[in-house]
């Protein structure tokens, strides 16, 4: 019988989380390593990569830090040449960083729409050349980046930060069908509401707080935690047979039109 427990061990696996400081980086940066891999923790601010990994090896596991911005290519591919050097063989790497200028189309200025794109879009690119390189050349790996519910379901503000969430699934699908035979796989992430340190604001305005809570069918926010085992899993040999796909991990916000308000009981 399978040994379904073994499929979810990382132990001698090595993993790069890009987005490492905090939020959802973090977490997967801490649930890699909590399930045996070797991680190295990149952020754009070392200090903040380096909380992390110091963290991680205070629990045991096994982590280093390394600087990179995520939208400067140059940066991306020292981290990809960093963790090759370290590691010698790179069977994880995680891209979490992204960009949301909230403002409608009529408001965007080319400079806000070069920011995003520069993140969300070229950021993504550049990170599955640099990594994807490695895995065809080592015959192996798992590439996760990061999408969105704002890739299927959009609200006023929101229309090019949630294209370019959409883009970075076709892009998973297109690069899943051209590494695949490669032993390559490729897959994304989609949150909806987790709570970081990006999103604490949204406490001090309890109305638009549970106001986005009720769109889950569960009335209530994710943690950082709740998604990074989802990361966890498109890691792991469980997700063997898992690419060109997109786990939304979003409470069934993109199950339920609107918030489920005024139901007072089931029906029977």
């Amino acid at each position: 019988m399978t040994d379904y427990r073994k499929l979810f061990d990382l132990t001698g696996k090595t993993a790069v989380v890009l987005g490492a400081a905090s939020g959802i980086g973090k977490s997967s940066a801490e649930a890699l390593a909590s399930l045996g891999a070797r991680v190295l923790c990149a952020d754009r601010t070392l200090d903040g990569a380096d909380a992390t990994a110091a963290a991680i090896c205070e629990q045991g596991g096994s982590a280093t830090a390394a600087a990179c911005d995520a939208a400067d290519r140059t940066d991306v591919e020292a981290l990809a040449a960093k963790a090759q050097a370290e590691f010698q063989r790179v069977d994880i790497a995680v891209t979490t960083p992204g960009l949301n200028i909230r403002k409608t189309i009529l408001d965007y200025t080319e400079e806000d729409l070069d920011r995003v794109i520069n993140l969300n879009i070229k950021g993504t690119v550049w990170f599955f050349q640099a990594f994807g390189r490695i895995m065809v050349a080592q015959q192996g790996g798992s590439l996760i980046a990061c999408s969105s519910v704002r890739a299927v379901t959009i609200e006023p503000g929101l229309a090019v930060y949630g294209s370019t969430k959409a883009a970075i699934g076709l892009l998973v699908k297109g690069f899943a069908s051209e590494v695949g035979r490669s032993g390559v796989r490729v897959n994304a992430i989609a949150p909806s509401i987790a709570e970081t340190a990006l999103t604490g604001p949204f406490k001090q305005r309890p109305d638009i707080y549970n106001l986005y809570a009720g769109h889950t069918v569960f009335n209530r926010w994710s943690s950082a935690d709740e998604v990074a085992t989802a990361v966890a899993y498109l890691a792991s040999d469980a997700a063997s047979y898992v690419s060109g796909s997109t786990l939304f991990v979003d409470g069934g916000w993109t199950a339920v039109d609107g918030p489920p308000t005024g139901l007072t009981q089931l029906a029977r």
